[in-house]
Formats: C-alpha cells, structure tokens, sequence
C-alpha cells in the first residue's frame, strides 16, 4: 500500500517496555519528519522511558500506557479517539497489535510476527534476529517507503542537567577523570558479578582517573557493596532522573557497563561504553556507534541464548574474569585515544 503523505496528519510511534529499547526505536524520529514536516508526531510507550521520549526534538506530544491505572481497552480507547492517520508499530506484541488493529488509523505499519500480521496493512518481515535493533526499527519505515536520512541516536541534554552535573561536581571537589561503572542489568543473567566490578575498580585505580558508581532505582545497595568492596573510595552520586544520568555519563572518559539503559545512554551522549555481554547478542542489541566495544566470555557455545535465568550455573558471566575486562578497557582507550 503506498502512503497518501498529503492526506497524514497525525502520527503515532508505539515502543513499550524497556528505556535502552525505546531509545534505539528513537532513530527513526528524525526520518518521519523529514517524510512529513506538517504532521503531529506522537510517541507512544510506558513510565520508565518516558523520559526519553520527552527530550526527542520530533515528538510533540508523549502517549503513556501505564499499565496500573489504564487497562488495555483503556488504552485501545484513548488511541482511537487521537484520530490518527499513520502508526508505526515497532513493539510487535500482541497487545500493540490489537491496540493498531483497532486504532482506525488508515495506514497500519508493523511486523509479520505469527498471528499478528493481521493488525497492519503495511508489513516488514521481522529480522531482529540477524540486524542491530535501530535497524529492525528502520526496517519499519523502509516498509512505509520512507528514505532513511538519518541514523543517529538523539538524547539532547537541557541545560539545567548540565547545570546540576556540574555544581554536584564542584560541590564534590572533583577534578580527576571519571570511569563509569554501571552494575545494573534487567535480568540478573546479564549481569556481572559486583564483586568483580569492585575488582575491576580497584584495578583502574591505576589511572589517575575517579570511579563513578551509578544506580537508578532499588539499586543503591548494589553500588554501596562495590564501594564498600574496593580498595580506594568510589563516587555514588545522588538519585538522578535519566536526563541527568545522562548529562553525568557525558563528562566521563569511558563507561564500563552490563547491557542495559544506562549503557545505551551513554553510548547516546557519546562517551565511549564498553558492554559487558552474555546472553543477548551486542550484534543485535550493544552499544550504537563506532566509538564503543564489547566483551564476552567467547568460546561459550550458548552466548545469545536469551535466557532470562540460566541452567548451566552462568559461564558466561561467572567465568569472564576481571582480567579480561580489563585488557578490553585498555583497547577501548586506545581506539578512542584515552589517556589517563
């Protein structure tokens, strides 16, 4: 079906669930404008990345599912009074499907998942198995015939963020380079052992350089035992909300991290990440950009398994030693020209 781009008014982007997932769907923003500078582009997605979508410069207005006070016919509601002409489905479950399917929207565009294909008229065969996740989204647009003109990450910083980073840093008496340690993890099989995360602290502690111990929240007391493991002092800062985190992460050297938000952030300010990474794939899901780098415990014959919990006892984070990790940060610094 070709887009009638004369007869679309208002669009919808929907992307639920995960912050690191709803900023790499992000990159399609940019194109949409470009394909339609008149219309109303609206993001569509659950409390946790709201801040995401906030700060996208292409978005004019952010649509919340929160799933404790809308229940999904709530929603399918709500969606279908907007009166959109045009949504772009890059979720794919069967809830979003229903949600598009029932929108009234003249131009349905989604993914031929089994037994959802039903809810678009516009379909892309879903190749998130075998393309980076920001190109299954583009994938979505191409469908629509859509040129992509632009393939970056936005994640604009305000200047109150900047602001708050900088007078915590003064505040602080900071003036060594910071490294950033991001313990967190959605899933506890991609997660690294804190207790190597101290590890690894106390062996950059030959650089002159600070650690930074970040955390978001219920994961104060996570940093806290790292802190407490570490041979010198780290940095915890204050609770930040995602925009300041981000805003922190930028005036970092580097940023060694689990595959999770703040990763994705960091490497969407554009300081240089290095993904600790097991059971997801960083060909399908690690940093975005040329300036960052992976690790992983190789030879595994089960990396990328995708597992939520682990039948094996975990090889692919129990194993991967500090010393690996290590030699990995020093080539990331040599890639990017880090001294320290």
């Amino acid at each position: 079906m070709n887009i009638d781009r004369s007869s679309v008014k208002r669009i919808l982007v929907l992307k639920l669930r995960a912050i690191g997932d709803v900023l790499l769907s992000t990159i399609v923003l940019r194109n949409i404008r470009i394909a339609f500078p008149d219309a109303r582009i609206e993001f569509l997605t659950e409390p946790p990345a709201i801040p995401v979508a906030k700060i996208q410069p292409d978005v004019d207005e952010v649509v919340v599912f929160n799933t404790q006070t809308t229940s999904g016919w709530g929603l399918i509601r709500d969606i279908r009074s907007r009166g959109y002409d045009l949504i772009f489905d890059l979720f794919g479950n069967p809830r979003s499907a229903l949600v598009t399917r029932l929108s009234e929207a003249k131009y349905r565009v989604g993914y031929r998942f089994r037994g959802r294909a039903y809810a678009y008229n516009i379909l892309t065969e879903p190749r998130g198995a075998t393309v980076h996740n920001t190109q299954f989204n583009l994938d979505a647009l191409e469908a629509a015939g859509i040129a992509i003109q632009d393939r970056s990450i936005y994640f604009p910083l305000a200047l109150e963020d900047e602001a708050y980073v900088e007078s915590f840093l003064k505040s602080e008496r900071i003036t060594l380079p910071l490294i950033a340690l991001g313990t967190s993890g959605s899933w506890y099989t991609k997660r690294w052992s804190l207790e190597r995360f101290a590890a690894l602290g106390e062996t950059l502690g030959k650089f002159k350089a600070r650690i930074l111990l970040i955390w978001g929240p219920g994961e104060r007391p996570d940093v806290d035992k790292v802190n407490a493991l570490m041979g010198r002092t780290a940095i915890i800062p204050p609770p930040t909300t995602l925009t300041q985190l981000g805003a922190l992460l930028k005036r970092c050297a580097f940023m060694v991290a689990n595959d999770s938000g703040p990763m994705h952030i960091c490497a969407a300010v554009g300081t240089p990440v290095l993904g600790i990474f097991g059971p997801t794939n960083p060909a399908l899901q690690g940093p975005y950009g040329q300036k960052h780098m992976v690790v992983r415990n190789e030879g595994l014959g089960c990396l990328g398994c995708n597992l939520t919990s682990c039948p094996i006892g975990h090889p692919c984070m129990h194993d991967l030693s500090v010393d690996m990790v290590f030699e990995a940060v020093k080539k990331l610094m040599r890639k990017n020209d880090i001294t320290l």
